[in-house]
């Protein structure tokens, strides 16, 4: 068994629920645009977020312990962070 319970939502062929295209956007419109997607998710929901701002891995990583929401996965292809969050 996997001790990392945060296993790629995407390779587990996870689904998620809503898409959130934060691409090209800077501090802080990819955390506030997911902000808002989560309000629109129930509990356990999956929401995925594409953002190329340089910090982003830092931001969602604080705004997922801050908020109770779970950072499920981190991905980076090329200059794209896509980010899979479960709603609390």
């Amino acid at each position: 068994m996997d001790a990392n319970p945060k296993a790629s939502a995407a390779a587990a062929g996870v689904a998620p629920d809503l898409e959130v295209d934060a691409r090209n956007l800077n501090c802080p419109l990819p955390i506030l645009k997911t902000k808002k997607a989560l309000g629109q998710l129930g509990s356990g929901q999956i929401l995925k977020v594409m953002a190329t701002d340089s910090g982003s891995p830092r931001d969602f990583e604080a705004f997922a312990r801050q908020t109770g929401n779970t950072l499920l996965n981190t991905e980076q292809t090329g200059e794209v962070w896509t980010f899979y969050l479960q709603r609390r």
